[in-house]
């Protein structure tokens, strides 16, 4: 389990597809504090570490991963969020993730308001239905809230602090971003269908 709080901004070193998916060699100073067997977030994916050194760890990503994320595009070089595993001592700042990511969206159209950006974010309508106004919604890993709805997605504010901190800054129109719903809506909905 996760928060969407990021620990460190990490840089892809390589990508080894072989035929049970891509194996990532993950640039971070969270190197330092991983171990073999932790789950790592990258980009909101929840990963294995298969090894550890203080510059980084490798992970393997399976072809479910690579199909229903953003990861089967990454390139070497390129920047992602990561965020180590909640320990029950940690708070939780953020809200739930689990890493499990739903969907890709897409970005329609980016905005500025005052120091903040603004997201328009495509998703697909039998997602659109567990975002709420003021909920939560994880995009590449980070926490955030929903600022807007819409009928096929949904817009998000981004602080300078978020710009900063994560790959969100650099995030312009086109681009596919990972997103996580909120488990909690889901839960209820199952729970309701359950019940009828």
């Amino acid at each position: 389990m996760f928060t969407g709080l990021i620990g460190d901004l990490g840089q892809v070193r390589t990508l080894e597809p072989d035929g049970a998916g891509t194996a990532l060699e993950i640039e971070t100073q969270l190197g330092r504090e991983l171990k073999r067997g932790d789950s790592v977030a990258v980009n909101g994916v929840c990963l294995t570490a298969t090894e550890v050194s203080p510059s980084g760890f490798r992970a393997h990503a399976v072809p479910e991963t690579l199909r229903r994320s953003s990861l089967g595009g990454l390139r070497v070089g390129a920047r992602v969020n990561l965020e180590r595993a909640l320990r029950a001592a940690d708070p939780l700042g953020g809200h739930i993730v689990q890493g499990h990511v739903d969907a890709t969206g897409v970005v329609r159209g980016v905005r500025t308001e005052g120091e903040s950006r603004v997201l328009d974010v495509r998703l697909d309508e039998r997602l659109v239905r567990y975002l709420v106004e003021k909920g939560s919604v994880a995009l590449d890993g980070v926490s955030l809230t929903v600022s807007g709805l819409l009928d096929d997605g949904f817009e998000v504010s981004l602080i300078p602090e978020t710009l900063a901190r994560t790959t969100l800054g650099q995030l312009t129109e086109g681009a596919e971003v990972n997103v996580e719903v909120d488990i909690l809506a889901k839960h209820v909905e199952r729970l309701l269908e359950v019940r009828a």
